[in-house]
Formats: C-alpha cells, sequence, structure tokens
C-alpha cells in the first residue's frame, strides 16, 4: 500500500535530491522550457509551481523564501522579474509537461517541461480563439433588428454596432422516404448491373 508516500526519492537520498530540483528548477527558469524524465519533471514541477506562487508577490521575505529553495541568486532575479509579469494573472499551473517518447541509451521515458506563458506558438493560436467567442441572443442587444414605423410603411432599421445581414430563405424541399422495398429494387439493380 502506498500510504504517506507522497515524495518521490527519485533514487536519491535527500541532500541530492533537493540539490538536483534546485538546480533543475534554476535552468527551467533560465531557458524556459528543459527536457528530462517523465518522473524528474513530475517532482520538478511539484518544486517550483509554489516558487512561482511566491515570486507573484515580490517582498524581502518571499525573495528570501525562494532563494533558499534555488540557491541561485540569478535565477532568482530572472524569477521575481520576468517570470513574475509573465504568470500575475494566472491562478497556478505556470508549467506543462509534455511526453516526447523513450531515450535511445535505456529506455527511460522522457519529457519536456516548460512555462506555459513562455512559449509563443501555442499562446498566439490560444489567443486567435479566444477572440471568436459565441453569445446568445438574449443577452447581446446591440445589433438587434428593430422595426419603426415611417410614412412609407415598415422598414427595418439595422443599430450602428452591427453587420447582420438578412437571412436567406431555406428551400422549401423535403426529403424523400425510402422503403424497405425500394432498397431491395436499388439493391437487385446493381446487381444486374455488375454482371
Amino acid at each position: 500500500m502506498k500510504h504517506g508516500k507522497k515524495v518521490n526519492h527519485l533514487g536519491r537520498k535527500v541532500a541530492h535530491r533537493k540539490s538536483m530540483l534546485a538546480n533543475m528548477a534554476s535552468s527551467l527558469i533560465e531557458h524556459k522550457r528543459i527536457s528530462t524524465t517523465v518522473s524528474k519533471a513530475k517532482a520538478l514541477k511539484q518544486f517550483v509551481e509554489p516558487l512561482i506562487t511566491k515570486s507573484k508577490y515580490d517582498t524581502t521575505h518571499n525573495r528570501r523564501l525562494v532563494f533558499s529553495a534555488l540557491r541561485n541568486k540569478y535565477a532568482v532575479a530572472e524569477l521575481f522579474r520576468a517570470v513574475a509579469q509573465k504568470v500575475g494573472d494566472r491562478p497556478g499551473g505556470y508549467t506543462r509537461v509534455i511526453k516526447m517518447g523513450n531515450r535511445l541509451g535505456d529506455n527511460a521515458s522522457m519529457a519536456m517541461i516548460e512555462l506555459v506563458d513562455f512559449n509563443e506558438v501555442y499562446n498566439k493560436e490560444k489567443s486567435a480563439a479566444k477572440k471568436s467567442t459565441r453569445r446568445s441572443r438574449s443577452r447581446s442587444k446591440v445589433g438587434s433588428i428593430e422595426s419603426v414605423p415611417s410614412s412609407e410603411g415598415n422598414q427595418e432599421i439595422i443599430t450602428e454596432n452591427s453587420s447582420i445581414e438578412p437571412p436567406s430563405p431555406a428551400p422549401n424541399k423535403k426529403p424523400k422516404k425510402t422503403t424497405k422495398t425500394d432498397n431491395k429494387k436499388t439493391s437487385e439493380s446493381k446487381r444486374e448491373d455488375d454482371k
């Protein structure tokens, strides 16, 4: 049973594991993306995300807490300057783990861990998709067609902020109902054509 075994020890003693995670977190903050094994990436995600949350509030206390974990003043400076500005409005989930297949030498499963807000290719597609949102008719009253009586009869006036075109009439064709006998006739005629 796996009771009380939250920490993945990664086959290392405590000091080695903390040093390795600190070095990997510093590399992640500096390069914004690193490649490692899946288990190390998951352990790094648990290690680095609380530090990124602390970097949102630039106080001396938070800087000292982050420095005690990272032990690299250049990574701390980068985290509190560039990274904190980009992730300021994100409520958690600052990193993404992408599996990449197995390593050639020992067949270990590899993964790439990256900071979500620094992937420009993925974020451009998301921002373009975000702009085109659908709204229900009941909410948006801007752009509706209003009937206004005038001396020449009823005319439809379109309000300013809309580009609504009048709907085209739908065709009044009904689909033909088929029966089992029709299907049998068509299948028999296809068989005769094949001969």
